[in-house]
């Protein structure tokens, strides 16, 4: 088992005992007494992770520490524990993509079961953020006029169109073009408006 899991939870046998045990099944685990802990001590994003969040706390409860988090920009899965059952609790929690929701007392298959979807979901998103990154380096080095070229490309634009649009010679605009497949490490066009696409260059 890999992962850093994040326990919230105010009850301090519980949270000792959910720690040690994950441990012992190889996890890293942090763990916070509240809600307000884990605003002050955020966890790192850009490792494989998740949060095992109790429901009802003092202070911050746990439905409004997610709502905070998402807030905050926060890609960390959530999985809810709850000592008893509330179908309006459940619901809010999965509408805001929570990934699980569990009542204690929990079965270690269970609990290991809810991690592991969460960490597969956390390091698929951790995968897109690096890849979105890279793609965003690319365009960075890309000059004012070939991003102009490289938009309307994506736009589905032709070469002749793009140079009476921009007041460019039709000659000026292929080359120009050349470089923004080279600099965006595109093999064809398709490829090209797929990058472009998820930039979100097409939703502009």
């Amino acid at each position: 088992m890999s992962g850093t899991v994040y326990v919230v939870d105010d009850d301090v046998s519980f949270r000792t005992a959910i720690k040690r045990h994950l441990e012992k099944i190889g996890y890293l685990v942090i763990a916070y007494a509240s809600a307000e802990q884990l605003l002050e001590q955020r966890p790192d994003e850009n490792e494989k992770g998740c949060i095992l969040l109790d429901v009802r706390m003092p202070g911050l409860n746990g439905l409004a520490l997610h709502s905070r988090l998402l807030e905050l920009g926060s890609m960390l899965p959530i999985v809810f524990l709850t000592g008893y059952v509330d179908v309006t609790a459940i619901v809010t929690a999965i509408k805001e993509g929570a990934e699980d929701f569990l009542v204690k007392p929990i079965k270690s298959d269970e609990l290991v079961g809810a991690i592991e979807r969460a960490l597969a979901r956390h390091q698929a998103a951790l995968e897109t953020k690096r890849q979105v990154d890279a793609l965003r380096g690319r365009l960075a080095k890309l000059t004012p006029r070939e991003r102009q070229v490289f938009v309307l490309i994506v736009r589905g634009r032709m070469n002749k169109q793009i140079a009476h649009e921009l007041g460019a010679t039709e000659r000026t605009i292929k080359a120009h073009r050349r470089s923004v497949m080279e600099k965006m490490k595109a093999g064809s066009l398709i490829e090209l408006v797929s990058i472009g696409e998820r930039l979100g260059i097409l939703r502009r």
